[in-house]
């Protein structure tokens, strides 16, 4: 009995580990207020589902979360996100001249930020944080497929060149063809991967671009409506491959589609002008909302 105790007891710590935990998140473009003061946790291995109408701040959310709005110049983010309980905003208002290393490789590089030559501290003053390592752990698929006018393999390979994480030409190989396979593209490229990626279809594009994600090995990954473009057929084999992608990989979709949110997810956020109106599991959401305002969301009375 008490072996079987231990191995509920595991199941369900398993069940309820978070990966990402956001804490009082705002974001401005400028003077506009796009998230307003957003707070949820993310379960590692399970799938998260963003909905709401357009323009209430999904897509500005889940950039948040590898740090993609850095690149806005007139964005500006305030709060808290949690990477495996690790802030990955820290504080800009702390400069130090030595270099405080933390416990674990990926905080072991400085970042600095846009003011150039800034050191930035944590605020428990034990780790730096490395935003391109964090993009590393945290990959996103968006919604236009975007592959690099290169062939198949090297449009996987991409990242693992640029990162020179990958020494030798055989485990370069391995790595492209494992992440070609959990894309599940694997048996439709593999005699010509020497292809332009443009010859691809559409669905096979997207799917390689999710390949090329998943070659840097990352823990987190964000998909910002990856099926907007796709036909039906195609729509559904990406659905399928989240599903099976969560098995190794916590994942943060953005749809417009009820169907394929209430489909896929395990949980889901629902956002309406920046704010969160309800978080909670998908089947609850969909079946008996909290709230009056989701419900007409999600039967169709606005958005």
């Amino acid at each position: 009995m008490v072996g079987v105790a231990h191995s509920f007891q595991s199941m369900t710590e398993r069940e309820n580990e978070i990966k990402v935990s956001i804490r009082n998140l705002n974001i401005w473009y400028q003077d506009k207020q796009a998230i307003k003061n957003v707070s949820l946790d993310i379960k590692k291995n399970k799938v998260t589902a963003v909905i709401g109408p357009s323009g209430c701040g999904k897509s500005t959310f889940i950039r948040a979360i590898n740090r993609m709005n850095d690149i806005i110049p007139e964005a500006r983010v305030e709060g808290k996100i949690l990477l495996d309980g690790k802030n990955i905003y820290p504080p800009r208002n702390k400069k130090v001249n030595n270099i405080v290393l933390g416990d674990k490789p990926w905080y072991k590089k400085i970042f600095f930020s846009r003011r150039r030559g800034e050191k930035i501290l944590n605020e428990d003053n034990k780790y730096y944080i490395d935003v391109v390592e964090v993009r590393r752990k945290v990959g996103m698929v968006f919604q236009r497929t975007n592959p690099f006018p290169k062939s198949i393999f090297e449009n996987v390979a991409y990242g693992l060149k640029i990162n020179k994480s990958v020494k030798k030409k055989s485990q370069l190989w391995a790595r492209v063809e494992q992440s070609l396979k959990d894309a599940a593209l694997w048996d439709e490229v593999k005699d010509r991967l020497n292809h332009s990626a443009l010859d691809l279809s559409g669905g096979q594009q997207q799917r390689l671009c999710i390949a090329r994600a998943l070659a840097v090995e990352p823990e987190v990954v964000l998909f910002d409506e990856p099926c907007s473009a796709l036909d039906p057929i195609a729509t559904a084999k990406i659905e399928e491959l989240i599903q099976n992608l969560k098995n190794k990989y916590t994942i943060v979709i953005v749809t417009h589609n009820m169907q394929q949110a209430a489909r896929i997810s395990d949980f889901c956020a629902f956002l309406m002008m920046g704010e969160l109106v309800e978080f909670d599991r998908t089947e609850k959401i969909f079946t008996a909302p909290s709230k009056k305002v989701t419900e007409d969301y999600i039967t169709g009375r606005f958005g």
